[in-house]
């Protein structure tokens, strides 16, 4: 899946209408690709609980029967366009970091990464961060999943740290489940203010939480 905010001149365009030489698999894709796009963009508009059936096939430009063709509800759509944009925004973190220096500028590139996706595609950050808990468990369960990927980037930066600074302690996962789900309260706290767009201005806090996760708590005096 590619996301595509509404009025970008990427969007996914409606095919020929009439006649055309496009093989199946070809139109099925572009019309998948529409109908992900579309309920993202009308979750962003109307919330989930919202948005119906219509309001994904009216935009994306298909019949209702296309529609069912590929999903069995609104819920499997939203599903399926969550999974796809998650992937994408997984990876780019990743590559984000191939290459860099020192572990502190692996971590700045990928939060780099982070946020400039969500800031480059405002409705998927807002079903991302938002209206995902109004999609039910499955939706929860993905979210819970996503916090395991970023745990594990977390785990393997503090591998890399602790290889430059021995003296680094080991961090428990359970220290990155609660880092990084402040984070996301911190963004979802922007995303849900319209504030989507000053994401970035989040770099330097969320660098310092990580970077304090890194070196552990102090060490106690008592014996």
């Amino acid at each position: 899946m590619t996301l595509y905010d509404k009025d970008s001149e990427s969007a996914p365009r409606e095919l020929p209408r009439g006649p055309h030489r496009l093989g199946r698999d070809v139109v099925e894709a572009s019309q998948r690709e529409r109908m992900l796009d579309a309920v993202v963009q009308a979750v962003a508009d109307k919330g989930y609980a919202a948005t119906t059936v219509a309001d994904i096939v009216s935009r994306a430009g298909v019949s209702r029967k296309t529609f069912y063709e590929h999903f069995g509800d609104k819920e499997e759509c939203f599903l399926a366009a969550y999974d796809e944009g998650v992937e994408i925004l997984m990876s780019e973190i990743r590559a984000a970091g191939e290459g860099a220096g020192t572990w502190h500028d692996v971590m700045r590139a990928r939060v780099r990464a982070y946020l400039s996706r969500l800031v480059e595609e405002p409705a998927f950050a807002r079903a991302y961060l938002i209206e995902v808990f109004a999609a039910g468990e499955a939706a929860l369960e993905r979210r819970r999943a996503v916090h395991a990927r970023l745990v594990q980037f977390g785990r393997e930066l503090n591998e890399q740290a602790r290889s430059e600074f021995p003296e680094m302690p080991e961090v428990p996962d359970e220290v990155f489940v609660a880092g990084f789900g402040a984070i996301n309260e911190l963004l979802s706290t922007y995303v849900g203010q319209g504030r989507t767009s000053e994401l970035l201005e989040l770099q330097e806090p969320i660098e310092y939480v990580q970077t304090a996760l890194y070196f552990g708590a102090p060490r106690s005096s008592k014996p």
